[in-house]
This record gives C-alpha cells, sequence and structure tokens, in this order.
C-alpha cells in the first residue's frame, strides 16, 4: 500500500518513517505537506483558473442583464399581444360561424317557410276583417271593397311567390353557391 502511495505521490518517497507518522498525528504538519504536492499545486491552479472563468462569465451576464431585462419584457409584451389576436380572432371565427348559419340554405329555407305560413296568416286576418267590417289599423274606419281587394291582392301575390319559391325549393330547383 505505501508502494502505491508513492507511486501516487512521489514526493511522499523522500520522507521517513518518522515523518509518514507525524503527518497522521499533526494538523498543521499534514497541510503543509499536503498543500506542497505538485498534484495538490496543480489543482489549486486549475481551481484558481476556473474561479477567474467564472468571475469572468459573471461579469460577461451582468453587462448583458439590462439587455436581457428589455428582451424579456419585449417578449411578454409580444406574448400579450398575441394572445389577445388569438382572443379576437376566435370571437370572429365564432362571428363568422353564426352569420354562416343565418345564411345557410337550411336557415334560409325555414325563414321562407315561416314567412309563407306568416303572409297566410296576414291575408286571412285582413280578409276576416273585413267581412267582420272591423278597422284595419288602430281605430281607423273599416276598409271599403276597392282598399280590400288592393291590400288582399298585394298580400296573396306575395304569399303565391313564397309558396313557388318554397315548391321550387323542395324540387331541388334551388341551389347555394358554397362561398
Amino acid at each position: 500500500m505505501t508502494t502505491q502511495l508513492f507511486v501516487d505521490f512521489p514526493e511522499l518517497a523522500n520522507l521517513s518513517q518518522q515523518d509518514l507518522e507525524d503527518l497522521l498525528s499533526d494538523t498543521h504538519y499534514f497541510q503543509t505537506i499536503f498543500m506542497g504536492l505538485s498534484k495538490v499545486q496543480a489543482l489549486l491552479v486549475s481551481l484558481v483558473e476556473l474561479g477567474r472563468a467564472n468571475e469572468a462569465l459573471a461579469k460577461k451576464n451582468l453587462a448583458m442583464q439590462d439587455e436581457l431585462y428589455r428582451v424579456r419584457s419585449e417578449t411578454q409584451q409580444a406574448f400579450d399581444e398575441v394572445k389577445a389576436l388569438e382572443a379576437r380572432w376566435k370571437a370572429l371565427e365564432r362571428e363568422q360561424r353564426e352569420l354562416h348559419q343565418r345564411y345557410s340554405a337550411s336557415f334560409l329555407h325555414l325563414r321562407l317557410r315561416h314567412a309563407t305560413i306568416a303572409q297566410d296568416e296576414l291575408s286571412e286576418t285582413t280578409a276576416t276583417n273585413f267581412v267582420r267590417g272591423t278597422p284595419q289599423g288602430e281605430g281607423g274606419p273599416p276598409m271599403d271593397v276597392d282598399d280590400f281587394i288592393k291590400i288582399f291582392k298585394e298580400q296573396r301575390i306575395t304569399y303565391h311567390k313564397r309558396v313557388i319559391w318554397g315548391e321550387q325549393w323542395a324540387a331541388g330547383k334551388v341551389t347555394w353557391p358554397d362561398n
């Protein structure tokens, strides 16, 4: 075992048996010999060089600190702007879907059917009011025959146009472009 010690630390080969025993018992003597070993000296030099390199890197990092804070702030602002634009985009997409749905073929067909029914009910109400002699508007006099014929005819023309459009639609003669 001593021979391996002398191979690893050749400086210790010159020490006597008494000196080696003193190394084990005297801490101060051990420190003095230990710090004088070439491997320890090389290690200390490396440690000092690493410390200097670390200090140089720290100074370099500190020199870039303000720039990094500025870039971080700009990045945060850009991120916040992107999030706001993303939220706006989602809102616009939702609005666009609602508009497309409102003008989809099935929705328009449904509106046409409802409008046709409403027009039929309007013309029937006009005819009933005329027959009963009740006023057409609020508190006004009953309609005369000429006014009734004119109004009823316009209402029924509108109703029949809507019926024809609905029939053509049901027959597949109405197409809607996708764009």
